[in-house]
């Protein structure tokens, strides 16, 4: 993903789900997605979709996590 996209996604989720810990990083190989942050957590991937523009966030949660 592009940097000015990376920065419109960071401001997204930080006003998105009130929490200014959150960050939007470019992956280190691969261009079609970033990674997204609280803190140092890791918490998803989010995806564009190149044909419709649209972005997509992917995030994982572990049944230990639930415990």
């Amino acid at each position: 993903m592009k940097p000015d996209e990376i920065k419109k996604l960071d401001a997204f989720f930080k006003r998105t789900f009130r929490n200014p810990e959150m960050q939007v990083k470019a992956r280190p190989r691969k261009t079609d997605s970033a990674e997204v942050y609280v803190g140092d957590e890791f918490l998803g991937l989010v995806f564009k979709d190149e044909e419709d523009g649209d972005y997509n966030f992917s995030m994982a949660i572990l049944d230990i996590d639930l415990g």
